[in-house]
This record gives structure tokens, C-alpha cells and sequence, in this order.
């Protein structure tokens, strides 16, 4: 993940509702993408190492285990830059022109400078950041996966050059659709301030849900509502244990026999008793800040000692080796 701000519902549902029980299937490598973070965020870096912080609290929260998997920072394993470089000499540009965000983020984002090596050159770090731990398997969201496909063309590429040297990914994708923003754009996104997010408290998450898109049609209760693309009922899905109370709430919503107030306020409740633990961990993380940096750093170690073996490889590969 990118530490560029405070997670929210959408990397609940996106990423780390994924990643939790994969640490139970797979030998996993979690981590903080701060070289990403820089593409399209490097004319303001000052919150960018406490951003980091905050951001593994929350996976703790949310119930990965730094026990199971391995949690560790980009730039503390500079082979990322190494294999990256060296897989730029094999890729042609138009391949990553060609990548649907790459367009899609420079249409939405007219506020920053999108016009860098770096950002065009992101989906290839990606592949970098794949490729060093021999992954076979990487966890994405629908809007990723032309990023991944990106990664496994440029390892058969690689490989048709030198060899059978990195391992080609597959990709795992999210089952649950993207999580709409609280005003019913059509992704909860930290640019858009549109989120709930994990270390919010819950009066700031009942005020939040209070304001949040309905049905625009429905100027009173009692008027038929519909619940397909509300965002309410879309949360209620995703977060709402009780499906009794969900379908109940839906039948009396299409019926024009319950108010907004009572289906937000049910779906408030139910955020923050999801949330609630996720809260509770996060902060017992963020009260021992020594521990938690020995923590990645730590990890940082281990993924580095994998990231040597690869670039050892890669350079016998590529007969880059002076002795």
C-alpha cells in the first residue's frame, strides 16, 4: 500500500479483508509502498514516514500478523531500484503508455504533475516489487490487474532474453466490487474525501454516514426508495452482519416505511462494531512506536535477504558480474 494518507472502508474491503486470510494459505510479503507514494506525491513528503507508521497499525488492526507474514518498507530494500532499472533496459515505453491508469490518473488527478519517469514508469516498479520475491501469486483489485498483466509480459520478456529467471505472477482478485465514496462517486477515495476511515472515532463515523448519498428521489419516508446503488444499502452488504436486519430495512426502504435516519443510523452501529477492534489494536500498535519500527525493520532484513538471492541471479542471468 502507498502511505499517502489514513486507510479507509475501501482498503478494508479492497485489500486487507483479502490479505488477512491469505497470511493463513501462503508465504506472504506485506508492504509499504513509499516509492510508489513518491509518483504522483513528491512535492509533499512530510507526512510520508508517519503515514507508514499509521498504515501498518492499521493492517495490525484489521488482523494481519507480522508473526505469519513479512512486513517491510520499499526503499529499505533498494534491489527494488536495481531490478527495476534493469528490467527498463528490456521494456518498451509504449507498453507502459498503454496501461488504462496510466491515462485514466492524469484525467483525474489535474491537480498534480503526472508528467515524470517516475509515475509513467510505476506499473514497472511494480513488476520489480513482484518479481524480487519469486511471487506466484499477487492479491488486486479489478483496477490492477492491467498493471499485473503489464508485470507478466515484461517477465516473459525479461526471460526471453536471458533465461528463465523470474517467476510470472498470477493474479488473485478481490471478490467484493469497489466500495462507493460517502457521496456516492463511484470509488471511496482519499483525494476525493469521501471515506470512512479505520482510526476514525465513532461519533466521526455516525456523522459521516448521517451525510451520506441516498436515494436523490426520496424527498420523504414515506416514498418508495431503491436500494440498487444506494450507498447506504451497498454498506449495509458489505459491513452489516445481521441480513436479516438488511433485508427488513430493504423491503421497508422500497416500500416507503422507513426513513434515511433509521437505515443510517442501523448501518453506523454495525461500522462500528467492525471497526471497533480494528481501533483498539491500531491504537495498542501506535502506543509502542520503538516496537513497531523494529518491526519493519526487522522485516525489512528478511525481505532484503530474499531480494539478494534474486539479484544474484538476475546478474548471472544478465552476466553482470565482476569478480
Amino acid at each position: 500500500m502507498r502511505p499517502t494518507g489514513r486507510l479507509h472502508l475501501g482498503h478494508l474491503v479492497g485489500a486487507l479483508g483479502n490479505w488477512v486470510p491469505l497470511q493463513d494459505q501462503y508465504d506472504c510479503f506485506y508492504f509499504v509502498a513509499d516509492w510508489h507514494a513518491l509518483t504522483s506525491d513528491f512535492a509533499d513528503t512530510s507526512q510520508l514516514t508517519s503515514y507508514t507508521y499509521e498504515n501498518v497499525a492499521d493492517w495490525i488492526g484489521a488482523g494481519l500478523d507480522p508473526e505469519k507474514s513479512t512486513f517491510f518498507v520499499q526503499s529499505l530494500v533498494p534491489e527494488h531500484a536495481e531490478l527495476y532499472l534493469l528490467l527498463s533496459m528490456v521494456v518498451p515505453v509504449p507498453w507502459l503508455e498503454r496501461v488504462p491508469t496510466y491515462k485514466e490518473q492524469q484525467a483525474n488527478l489535474m491537480d498534480k504533475d503526472l508528467s515524470s519517469i517516475g509515475f509513467l514508469g510505476y506499473p514497472l516498479l511494480q513488476c520489480a516489487d513482484v518479481a524480487m520475491y519469486d511471487a506466484r501469486f499477487v492479491p488486486v483489485g479489478d483496477d490492477q490487474v492491467a498493471h499485473l498483466e503489464l508485470a507478466r509480459e515484461a517477465v516473459r520478456r525479461f526471460n526471453n532474453f536471458f533465461g528463465d529467471v523470474l517467476v510470472e505472477p498470477e493474479a488473485l482478485v478481490t471478490t467484493f466490487g469497489r466500495l462507493p465514496g460517502l457521496d456516492g462517486d463511484k470509488k471511496m477515495s482519499k483525494s476525493l474525501g469521501n471515506t470512512i476511515h479505520l482510526s476514525d472515532t465513532p461519533d466521526e463515523v455516525k456523522k459521516k454516514v448521517m451525510r451520506m448519498y441516498t436515494d436523490p428521489k426520496r424527498v420523504r419516508a414515506d416514498i418508495p426508495g431503491t436500494v440498487e446503488g444506494n450507498p447506504v444499502f451497498t454498506y449495509h452488504d458489505a459491513f452489516n452482519p445481521n441480513t436479516s436486519e438488511v433485508d427488513d430495512l430493504k423491503e421497508r426502504y422500497r416500500t416507503g416505511k422507513v426513513g434515511d435516519v433509521e437505515v443510517k443510523t442501523k448501518l453506523a452501529n454495525a461500522l462500528n462494531a467492525r471497526l471497533e477492534p480494528i481501533r483498539q489494536r491500531r491504537e495498542a500498535v501506535l502506543s509502542k512506536p520503538d516496537a513497531l519500527k523494529e518491526l519493519l525493520f526487522e522485516g525489512s532484513k528478511r525481505a532484503r535477504t530474499v531480494a539478494a538471492v534474486t539479484m544474484e541471479r538476475v546478474r548471472d542471468a544478465m552476466k553482470i558480474r565482476y569478480r
